[in-house]
């Protein structure tokens, strides 16, 4: 009889075990699990009944009991961890501990994912553990832990090829987002691209940006620097319709425009065309005016209807001004407080401009909001001829002197009536700072779309700078390379090796 106990107790080990075999391999077949288990457990509470006083006696042993405490111990330890770990993993918090605190989303960003209100798929197709993996992982993780609607996959195209032919990969590290009908893909892993395709895809309409075009505006398919291809662009990728208006073969602004753009104009807009952009804002519409110096486009009567008076000559700055540059290149950096310039670190640069003044009389409607001064410095150059010789000096009887505003935004006094949409004028007087040839610096990019957005009442819509990753190399000098030798080849080991020693020694006496 007690040569079968130990059978028994193998026997039990043996069916438990099999038992969850079984029910990983079939769950559906419950009786066989059942029954594995009962005859194990039969098994084993024979085994131990039968050795119960050896049992007895082994629980008794000082040995034993250290075992016992120690295994609680580990038991107790691990318990913690686990509770540790559920709990970090349910209320996850990061902390962003470099320089420029570039593993942070900008503020944008956080604003975009918490106005999200549907789920959104991301699949990144990309070779795992690539550079382009590891930007993807950091920022969706990120994006991740702010929102609860963003799923993200990864897929190499080389390991999954049926998949990436499915979505119609052709590039790597291409990310498709994907939420209710719309779906968009970006090819670049930065925050600026993943932000402006959520925006993109989480909503079913897009808003209608319209171009001015038939007096020499700029060019929204010109790629050449004078164009405004890429203003187009930026606009595009943060969810708009771009398009153009002839507004001499239409009898009015079309329906659903959110925001109609002057875009520098060089040619007369006819009365008829003034009058139809003046009933546009009469209705609630909005319009970003970018007028050049010394242009003349017959636009005063409409910008007096608003207060807006655009005097003539090129304003110059002998302090705020692009270095290497000439006086009119104006570098602003005072703004005002205002929803369009909240939160700007960037000088705005705008070369060649005008500045404008408001007139209360005219413009007793409409509240005056001046978006971007000169420096006390500043004065409006009336003398062309010193502008083009560059010698320039500050004219008392003739030139006006600064501070003086370049950009202002106007809204009205009075709220409007119930389901109306309140009117805005933005007015810049510069366009080139948009053109293809400035549109890419910093606040340059900030300034423009922040305005359309302000017009168009989408205030997440906003452009995101991409931040410094700041990598600074410590470089050495010839007496840092010598105390950096001293201390880490001859200072360190030669301490260690000592301490060692006197150790060794220590524990040889005992």
């Amino acid at each position: 009889m007690k040569k079968l106990v130990p059978i028994v107790g193998i026997s039990g080990a043996v069916l438990s075990v099999g038992g969850l075999v079984a029910y990983s391999l079939a769950p559906e077949e419950l009786w066989l699990v059942t029954l594995c288990e009962a005859l194990g457990l039969t098994c084993l509470i024979t085994f131990f009944v039968a050795h119960f006083e050896t049992i007895k006696s082994f629980s008794t042993r000082r040995s034993t009991r250290l075992g016992v405490n120690s295994i609680l111990m580990v038991s107790l330890f691990m318990a913690i961890m686990v509770i540790l770990n559920f709990l970090a993993a349910r209320h996850s918090t990061r902390w962003d501990l470099s320089e420029t605190q570039r593993f942070t989303l900008a503020a944008q960003t956080y604003e975009v994912l918490r106005g999200l209100e549907r789920d959104v798929k991301v699949t990144v197709f990309t070779q795992t553990g690539g550079p382009a993996y590891t930007t993807y992982r950091d920022l969706l993780d990120s994006y991740r832990q702010s929102s609860r609607h963003l799923n993200v996959e990864f897929v190499d195209p080389e390991r999954q090829p049926a998949v990436a032919r499915h979505y119609g990969i052709t590039r790597r590290d291409t990310a498709v987002l994907e939420s209710g009908p719309q779906s968009t893909r970006i090819t670049v892993p930065s925050e600026a691209n993943i932000t402006a395709a959520l925006l993109q895809i989480s909503k079913d309409t897009q808003k209608r940006i319209i171009f001015l075009e038939g007096h020499a505006e700029r060019d929204i398919a010109n790629e050449r620097e004078e164009g405004f291809s890429l203003a187009k662009q930026f606009l595009t990728q943060q969810g708009y319709q771009v398009d153009t208006l002839t507004l001499l073969m239409e009898t009015h602004v079309p329906e659903k425009t959110s925001v109609l753009v002057l875009a520098g104009p060089q040619r007369k807009v006819t009365e008829p065309e003034q009058e139809r952009i003046a009933k546009f804002v009469e209705q609630g519409g909005r319009v970003l005016v970018m007028l050049d110096p010394e242009t003349q486009t017959g636009l005063e009567h409409l910008l007096l209807r608003w207060g807006i008076e655009t005097g003539r000559g090129t304003v110059v700055d002998v302090q705020d001004r692009l270095a290497q540059g000439d006086l009119t290149s104006l570098l602003v950096r005072t703004f005002t407080e205002h929803e369009i310039t909240q939160d700007f670190k960037s000088a705005v640069l705008f070369p060649l401009s005008r500045y404008l003044s408001f007139n209360p009389e005219a413009g007793k409607d409409w509240h005056f909001v001046p978006l971007a001064r000169t420096s006390v410095q500043s004065w409006v150059e009336t003398d062309s001829d010193g502008l083009r010789s560059r010698v320039v000096q500050f004219n008392a009887d003739e030139d006006i002197k600064g501070p003086l505003a370049l950009a202002a935004a106007l809204t009205p006094k009075e709220a409007p009536q119930d389901g109306q949409r309140a009117p805005a004028v933005v007015i810049v007087g510069n366009s080139s700072f948009a053109s293809n040839d400035y549109v890419n610096f910093p606040g340059n990019t900030d300034f423009f779309l922040h305005a359309v957005a302000w017009l168009a009442e989408e205030h997440a819509l906003i452009s995101i700078t991409p931040k410094d990753p700041g990598f600074r190399p410590f470089v050495a000098s010839p007496m840092q390379q010598r105390i950096l030798l001293y201390v880490q080849v001859l200072l360190l080991p030669g301490v260690t090796a000592l301490w060692g020693m006197h150790v060794w020694r220590t524990r040889r006496r005992l």
